[in-house]
Order: structure tokens, then C-alpha cells, then sequence
């Protein structure tokens, strides 16, 4: 990923933005070479758009190829978004604290440092959710993306029930959590930076994948019902006076 060509996809965009970070494969820890690179964010949309009748997008999705790589930009608007974190939405936090900055604000800082707040012990769910999608997805086409988004999500999720801290790069987070992170996981991303739809094959018999998927999966329960984290988020005041100043152009 060049820098220079992700601010420029950012950059005229048609209401101001409030960040835009990069996810998908590449902020998992797993990119192919031919790996698409996926950018989130927030827009705000202008007053006129809310309370008149022609209502704005508060969701904005465009696509563009460039050297045979497909970019993906999606934004949400700050009001859409700030509901979207406070429904326990763990793909919106991972967004929201992704490392991979393209575009930032004093907005986006103040989401950050509120975000701690947010996480709840119920965000289990959407990783439990997750996974069993994906680990389905799996059972069906046996291909290396939707075994390791499986592997990384029900991790995401055990490190969170644990720390109250949000990590997307599988590769930390198996070094993390050497103890129950599958020990074949590099080969797996190794085999997936070859190439983006590949298969598993002969790298992992199917019965030793079937009983890790299941090992985590239970340990992902395990840690939910020890969790200490809150069962709400916290900061609901706080988000809407940072949601009325973004809006006002105050911030």
C-alpha cells in the first residue's frame, strides 16, 4: 500500500471526513499480493442534508481499480456511525482503532480515547457471530480466507473478554496467546500472501482445524462468562456532546 495513493482516494471526498483507516486482510495481518485494500471512515454530512427533505447517504461505498489492485472506500455518517459503536459493533471499533491511519482528525482523536468505554462483555457475540459465519464459509469452499477471518475473529474476541483491548492482526495476537493460538497459523498466512483465494489443501488435516475452530470457539465462551467488562457502554453523554460539536463544526 503507497501512502501517497490512499490520501489521494481520500482526499476529495464530497463532505469533510472525520478519519479514514484501512481494515480488511491487510489490518488482519494476512494480505495477498493481489489483496484488495479496504478503506473506513466517517463523513459528515452538512446540516441541510438532516433536516431538510433531500436527505444525504449516511452510507457512501465507492470502488476504483489501480495497477490491478481494487480499492474500496466506505463511510459512514458520524451520526450513523456513533449509533453503530454504541449497538456493540466490534467491526466499527476496529475501524475506529485502526492502526493503519490514512486520514485523521482532532474528531477522530476524541473517538479514540472514548472508545475504551464502549467495550462491553457482550461484544462476545458479534465475534461468536462472526466466526460461525465464517467458519460455514469455510466448510463450503475450503479456501484459506475464511478459515483464518475464523481463526482471527474468535481471537479478536477472547483478547478483548480479556484485556478490554481491541486487536485485528492475527499475527499479534498470536504471539499474544501462544497457549491456544493454532500452532500452523503462520503457514496458513504464508500460503494466503501467495494468493488471495487459495485453498487449504494438505497444509492442516480437516479434523485438526475442525477441533481448534471448536477449542476457541469454547474458549471465546469461557472468557465471555469470566469477563469483567461492563454490560453497557459508558459515555453515551459524552458521545453525543462530541456528535453535536462535530455537527456544529466545533470541533
Amino acid at each position: 500500500m503507497e501512502p501517497d495513493r490512499l490520501k489521494a482516494a481520500v482526499a476529495h471526498q464530497p463532505d469533510p471526513l472525520v478519519f479514514a483507516t484501512v481494515s480488511g486482510a491487510h489490518l488482519y495481518g494476512f494480505p495477498s499480493e493481489d489483496s484488495d485494500v479496504d478503506l473506513r471512515g466517517i463523513h459528515v454530512l452538512p446540516l441541510a442534508e438532516l433536516v431538510g427533505l433531500h436527505e444525504g447517504e449516511h452510507t457512501r461505498a465507492r470502488t476504483w481499480q489501480a495497477d490491478g489492485v481494487e480499492y474500496d472506500l466506505v463511510t459512514h455518517d458520524v451520526g450513523k456511525f456513533v449509533r453503530l459503536l454504541l449497538r456493540r459493533n466490534g467491526y466499527v471499533l476496529e475501524q475506529l482503532l485502526s492502526p493503519l491511519i490514512v486520514h485523521t482528525t482532532p474528531a477522530h482523536a476524541e473517538l479514540v480515547a472514548l472508545a475504551p468505554g464502549l467495550v462491553t462483555r457482550h461484544h462476545a457475540h458479534h465475534y461468536a457471530g462472526f466466526a460461525r459465519t465464517q467458519s460455514r464459509l469455510f466448510d463450503r469452499n475450503g479456501e484459506l480466507k475464511p478459515l483464518l477471518y475464523t481463526f482471527r475473529v474468535l481471537l479478536t474476541g477472547i483478547h478483548l473478554m480479556r484485556t478490554g483491548l481491541v486487536i485485528a492482526d492475527l499475527r499479534q495476537l498470536a504471539d499474544l496467546h501462544p497457549t491456544i493460538a493454532p500452532a500452523y497459523l503462520d503457514d496458513l498466512t504464508a500460503a494466503k500472501r501467495a494468493a488471495e483465494h487459495g485453498a487449504v489443501h494438505e497444509l492442516v488435516a480437516p479434523d485438526t482445524i475442525r477441533a481448534d475452530i471448536e477449542r476457541l470457539q469454547a474458549a471465546l465462551d469461557d472468557a465471555h462468562q469470566a469477563s469483567t467488562l461492563a454490560d453497557r457502554p459508558q459515555g453515551h453523554d459524552a458521545l453525543h456532546d462530541l456528535l453535536v460539536k462535530v455537527r456544529l463544526a466545533e470541533l
